[in-house]
């Protein structure tokens, strides 16, 4: 199974969850290919972010859904689809978290793959 983050950012964010103060939320856009299976998948993970340069990762505040699964390969123009629409996804899975993202507030560019 290969795996692919084609999008990765961290946000500033808020959250509360577990009894925790989160501040900030890393949002990916994911991957799978498998046996000629391709799954794409959107996942949030709200984390402390207690200083300016905490981006550890706790993944107890952390939702994913499957956006899309078929037989096939990667494909740019779908990719292209998919981040159109990472906002929308990803700020549903937040409120079922009951958190939020600050989509004007990046921490880090962009990592595309």
């Amino acid at each position: 199974m290969k795996t692919i983050d084609v999008y990765l950012c961290y946000f500033g964010a808020s959250c509360v969850y577990n009894g925790v103060e989160r501040r900030a939320a890393a949002v990916r856009l994911t991957a799978e290919s498998d046996a000629g299976q391709i799954t794409y998948f959107v996942s949030v993970s709200f984390f402390p972010h207690e200083t300016e340069d905490d981006f550890g990762i706790s993944y107890d505040a952390e939702a994913s859904k499957i956006i899309y699964q078929t037989k096939g390969r990667r494909s740019k123009k779908r990719e292209a689809e998919f981040l159109s629409a990472l906002e929308e996804h990803a700020n549903e899975l937040a409120d079922e978290l009951g958190g939020s993202i600050d989509w004007a507030d990046p921490l880090i560019e962009p990592r595309l793959g």
